[in-house]
C-alpha cells in the first residue's frame, strides 16, 4: 500500500514540476520580450537604451519620460499609492508617444504586448503632457 502512495505522490511531483517548468519558461520569455521592447522606447525617447537593463535606473528612466521628472519612482515604494501612480504613468506614457486613452488601457492590462507595439511602432516621442 504505501509503493502506491508513493508514486501517486511522485506522479504529482513530477507533474507539479513541469506545469513550473512551463510557467518559468513563459515569464522568461515575456520578460526578455518586455526589456527589448523598453530599450526601444527608451531610444525613441533619446534616453540609453541599457537602462532598460538596470533595475531601479530603468524605472527612473521610465518615469522621466512619461511625467518628466524621474523622482517620482520613487512613489512605487508607497503601499496603496504605487497602483494609482503606475496606472497613471502608462496613461501618460502613451500620451508622451501620441497615443490615445485606450492606448493606456492597453499598457495597463496587457502591458507586455502593448510596450512591444510601442516599441516597434513607428510614433514619435513628443514628450510628457
Amino acid at each position: 500500500m504505501a509503493a502506491t502512495y508513493d508514486s501517486y505522490d511522485m506522479m504529482a511531483a513530477l507533474i507539479g514540476t513541469g506545469v513550473f517548468t512551463v510557467y518559468m519558461i513563459i515569464a522568461l520569455g515575456m520578460l526578455v520580450l518586455t526589456i527589448v521592447a523598453r530599450w526601444k522606447i527608451y531610444s525613441k525617447a533619446g534616453k540609453p537604451g541599457w537602462a532598460s537593463l538596470i533595475p531601479f535606473y530603468s524605472e527612473y528612466c521610465l518615469f522621466d519620460i512619461a511625467w518628466g521628472n524621474g523622482w517620482l519612482f520613487l512613489l512605487g515604494f508607497v503601499p496603496c499609492v504605487n497602483v494609482v501612480v503606475m496606472i497613471m504613468l502608462y496613461f501618460k506614457l502613451a500620451k508622451a508617444f501620441g497615443k490615445g486613452t485606450g492606448f493606456g488601457f492597453g499598457l495597463v492590462f496587457l502591458n507586455t504586448i502593448f510596450v512591444l507595439i510601442l516599441g516597434f511602432d513607428h510614433s514619435q516621442y513628443i514628450g510628457p503632457q
